[in-house]
């Protein structure tokens, strides 16, 4: 049931962990249907032979599950190495196809790092990209996108939900106002998969990933609507449906599939815990103030700032528990996040900013007591610096 306690292996003791968009525990039932696929059915899904038809085979029942989760089985599923090589093989893959006349491309200020870079590294192949602000909530406004897209606009890219502030965009009427004006819809649902509903019929290709739905890291897919061609990324033996080159590990794709069995399974009961969680920590953050959305917002993702906190000192502070300054791709670059600045927040506001994670394995003491520490050590700087 969903608020079940997660223990590391072994017992050992670890903080209590609140970073759920960073990644994921992986559940026990992942693990479990993993093992075989790395001790004993060691086959080569490509090859012919029984054990391999045997890898193959569970390829393919994992490959359903992914499809059913993201509610688009009417379109192809190719599994990747993550989310990342999936955003650059959907962006430069459709662009490589772009016809003259239709090589502009639109996204949005917020979008992750691996769609930004990957838009910008084609600026620099001479296509013509345009980046559009966000609202101080976080969100597009719809009459920019139907004013920014345009006849020569060939791919628009939006991002289901934030991974830094958890805000969900308007992505059905983004995609559909990209595909009335011809233009392919890119939407990396990475943060989504499982939380928020994913409206498939508005997208042409979709970007999820297997870790941040209890998941293996390593492995990720691209979807793919019927008819959309892309060329590939890799070249080599083209083992995913000709286009995607590359081994398949069996065990990490029946571990995304299993993932994704259990989204089905349990996914009304992770919502309505999560919830449950968040009632329980906006009880707690009086005085604190949520960057982006409040209403629009997936309810995991607690973006906050309190004046005159210093963010990286607090979690260097609490080590009984592990939060963030935001996305973990960023932590380590020293500069303020991206997202808070596209929300207009100024360097010092952006570092007063934590961002709190929580789903499906953790349980409201330990949410509560993990927000209790940090108000204490945020109250303990307050009373230092006054």
């Amino acid at each position: 049931m969903a608020g079940d306690v997660w223990e590391a292996p072994g017992g050992v003791n670890r903080p209590i962990y609140l970073d759920y968009q960073a990644t994921t525990p992986l559940a026990p039932e992942v693990a479990a249907a993993m093992r075989p696929w790395i001790e004993t059915n060691f086959g080569n899904p490509h090859s012919p032979h029984r054990i391999g038809r045997e890898a193959a085979a569970a390829v393919e029942v994992a490959r359903s599950h992914v499809l059913a989760a993201l509610g688009a089985d009417f379109g192809r599923l190719f599994f990747t190495s993550g989310a990342t090589e999936a955003t650059n093989w959907a962006l430069k893959g459709a662009a490589s196809r772009l016809p003259e006349g239709r090589r502009r491309i639109v996204t949005l200020a917020t979008e992750h790092a691996c769609v930004l870079d990957t838009v910008l590294w084609l600026g620099g192949q001479g296509f013509d990209v345009e980046v559009l602000p966000v609202r101080p909530d976080g969100l597009v406004d719809l009459d920019l996108i139907a004013d920014r897209i345009g006849a020569g606009t060939g791919i628009v890219a939006a991002m289901l939900v934030n991974n830094e502030i958890g805000a969900v965009q308007p992505v059905a009427e983004i995609g559909r106002i990209a595909r009335e004006r011809g233009a392919l819809f890119f939407c990396d649902a990475v943060q989504g998969l499982g939380r928020v509903g994913l409206p498939a019929d508005s997208c042409d290709l979709v970007a999820v990933s297997a870790h941040k739905v209890h998941g293996p890291k390593g492995i990720g897919a691209l979807w793919m609507r019927h008819g959309v061609e892309i060329d590939p990324l890799l070249h080599g033996g083209g083992q995913e449906g000709g286009l995607r080159s590359g081994t398949l590990s069996p065990a990490l794709c029946v571990g995304f599939g299993e993932a994704a069995r259990l989204i089905a399974e349990r996914g009304a009961a992770d919502r309505a815990h999560v919830e449950s969680l968040w009632a329980a920590a906006n009880r707690m953050l009086k005085g604190w103030r949520f960057n982006g959305s409040t209403e629009h917002r997936y309810r995991g993702n607690l973006n906050l700032r309190r004046d005159g906190l210093d963010a990286s000192r607090l979690i260097s502070d609490v080590r009984q528990v592990a939060f963030s300054a935001g996305s973990a791709c960023a932590s380590g670059s020293g500069r303020p996040s991206h997202v808070l600045s596209a929300l207009g927040l100024d360097d010092r506001q952006a570092r007063t900013s934590i961002r709190i994670g929580f789903g499906r394995y953790t349980s409201e003491e330990d949410l509560t007591r993990g927000i209790e520490l940090i108000l204490e050590a945020a109250d303990r700087q307050r009373r230092f610096a006054a």
